[in-house]
């Protein structure tokens, strides 16, 4: 068995309406307007809060994140927000400066405060997107560099997000300074690199091989491109490391693990096949994707434990299907993505009230706006727009 059918629910039966769908878009922007706070911002789910100082203010979980989805579907011409958005981003980054969020008793990679995810760089970034200052480029070019030899190698905590972030500011300013921080990085990555083409993950403690795209290789891989092509050398491990049964295909968590270790076998975006398709559909052998895919397609949506969100739900798990329609030109995907967006939307719509863009309704309201588009970008990941 390739994954766990109790964690999944069936698919609905409604039909794609575009003008539904943009309806359905536009209430989970009007909901975050109405329930934001200036000063709490917003209400944390308890699986987002765990051992976290509240409020939440990180791109992950956090009001960053809110602020940074809101303005992205705005400027897609997918909704409106009535909220001041730059001034939102600004008062998320001074909470957090004095406020760092932290994971209870977990052991943190060495710099948690330049992480992308978690620490200051996604936040300035934001801040900097929406109200742009000398002062705010001067700390973020800080974060990333100082982030050049964090342990963690993956894009959460580590220098592959940090690579991310001095890329989306090359491309905004143009300036070389971007350029520098971008390559000092990347070549420190690429230095580190194992003979085998895998990464070791230095997080919480304990060491790993991490395969995804959040703490792992195809992670790892993307930060790199286009400087650094290493698409085919990463298409052999993955070929290797696939685990593929009836002509439906996934991978475990860690290089060479178990694909159902204690915590229990994973289909989502940060393990398992939906991560690895929506990561690597330009290059992974298409039998592959497609036998990724489709066992995507088979699973359905996620549950109400996993719940709607990019990183472990429903539309995280929408975009492999979307970005097999970006390789293939297959219609027949772009439909049953958009299948998978009328469902999370509705998950949303029956559970609404968790504010987060990795984990919450904007997630999803960023997926289904993905597939209004028919454009098969992965939020942050692929880019800022």
């Amino acid at each position: 068995m390739l994954y766990d059918p109790a964690g999944f629910e069936p698919l609905t039966d409604e039909p794609w309406d575009e003008q539904r769908v943009r309806a359905g878009i536009q209430r989970i922007v009007s909901d975050a307007d109405e329930a934001y706070d200036p000063d709490d911002f917003w209400p944390a789910q308890e699986w987002d809060a765990w051992e976290t100082p509240l409020p939440l203010k990180t791109l992950y979980a956090g009001a960053s994140g809110v602020v940074w989805a809101l303005d992205a579907l705005q400027r897609r011409g997918h909704a409106e927000t009535e909220l001041d958005l730059a001034a939102a981003a600004v008062r998320a980054l001074e909470r957090l400066r004095t406020e760092p969020e932290t994971l209870g008793g977990t052991e943190l990679p060495s710099r948690p405060e330049s992480s992308l995810l978690f620490g200051e760089t996604g936040s300035i970034l934001v801040a900097w997107r929406l109200s742009p200052s000398a002062d705010l480029a001067e700390t973020l070019l800080a974060r990333i560099r100082k982030n050049v030899d964090n342990e963690a190698d993956e894009l959460m905590w580590g220098s592959p997000g940090t690579i991310l972030a001095a890329r989306a500011m090359h491309e905004w300013t143009g300036e070389k300074r971007w350029a520098e921080a971008l390559r000092e990085s990347a070549e420190a990555l690429l230095d580190r690199r194992e003979a085998s083409g895998l990464w070791l993950q230095r997080l919480y403690g304990k060491e790993y091989r991490f395969l995804g795209p959040v703490h792992g290789l195809v992670g790892n891989v993307l930060a790199l491109l286009p400087e650094h092509d290493l698409r085919s050398e990463t298409a052999r491990i993955l070929t290797d490391e696939a685990i593929v049964e009836d002509g439906f295909a996934t991978w475990p968590s860690t290089a060479g693990g178990d694909l159902a270790p204690a915590s229990g076998i994973r289909l989502q975006w940060c393990h398992g096949a939906p991560g690895m398709v929506a990561t690597t559909a330009d290059y992974l052998d298409e039998e592959l994707l497609l036998a990724g895919a489709e066992l995507t397609w088979r699973a359905g949506p996620h549950g109400p434990e996993k719940g709607v969100g990019l990183c472990h739900g429903t539309a995280g798990n929408g975009y492999a299907l979307l970005k097999t329609f970006a390789r293939t030109g297959d219609e027949l995907w772009l439909e049953r993505a958009r299948r998978f967006a009328v469902h999370a939307l509705r998950q949303a719509e029956s559970t609404a009230g968790r504010y987060s863009l990795f984990t919450g309704d904007v997630g999803a309201a960023l997926f289904a706006s993905s597939c209004v588009s028919a454009d098969a970008r992965f939020p942050v990941l692929d880019g800022w727009d």
